[in-house]
């Protein structure tokens, strides 16, 4: 299904059986494109999550003005859907790093993606690529921690549509089951064991650039 960005598409039906609030409303109507939704979500401040751990869900990111990848995929997932669009997530899953998520879209059918994230790598991708499993590879080089290149593997897309909005987009509390959830859900690699042990280690000149970041 390629994404349609006309403004009047807006699911305002949708949203009152969800039980979005006026401003919620207000802010989701507009994030009427993926670029726009990418926008949104970049100028946003990061979450440092400086009092513990949080999965905000959609309404808690939006109360807070602040997220994280999760938390920024979930807000990408809810104006998709909310303008007649499935709300789908690809979850990258590392080895002795971070997981990310970002949100899935499709343009003339090639795929894109929308991602929150405080570093430069791991960010939007256009919509250019054949497969998911072909835009997760656009990250692989760049998903590291020090001199290690660390994605293995990446979920299969994630309909998180199919759930109860109370789970993590209108939630009042961290949204931990879906993110446990999602991190179930059906995986696959993306390099062999042969392969990782191969990986060349990054040099200095790369580590330096990778110690970019946009919210200190």
């Amino acid at each position: 299904m390629d994404v349609i960005v006309a403004a009047s598409s807006f699911r305002a039906d949708l949203a009152d059986v969800i039980g979005l609030t006026k401003k919620e409303i207000s802010v989701l109507r507009r994030l009427s494109s993926p670029e726009r939704i990418q926008d949104f979500l970049t100028a946003m401040p990061i979450n440092h999550e400086r009092g513990g751990d949080t999965c905000y869900s959609v309404r808690l990111a939006l109360r807070h003005n602040c997220c994280h990848c999760i938390e920024g995929a979930f807000i990408a997932a809810a104006a998709l859907l909310l303008h007649g669009e499935r709300a789908l997530l690809l979850d990258f899953q590392a080895k002795g790093d971070d997981d990310h998520v970002v949100a899935l879209f499709r343009r003339h059918g090639a795929w894109g993606a929308i991602s929150k994230s405080n570093s430069i790598w791991l960010r939007w991708r256009d919509p250019v690529y054949a497969s998911p499993r072909e835009l997760a590879m656009s990250y692989f080089h760049e998903y590291v921690k020090d001199e290690r290149k660390t994605l293995r593997t990446v979920s299969r897309p994630f309909d998180i549509g199919r759930y109860d909005p109370d789970t993590w987009l209108t939630a009042e509390e961290s949204c931990w089951d879906m993110a446990y959830e999602i991190d179930r859900s059906p995986h696959v690699p993306l390099i062999s064991l042969e392969q990782a042990k191969w990986l060349k280690p990054r040099d200095r000149f790369e580590m330096k650039a990778g110690n970019l970041r946009e919210y200190k």
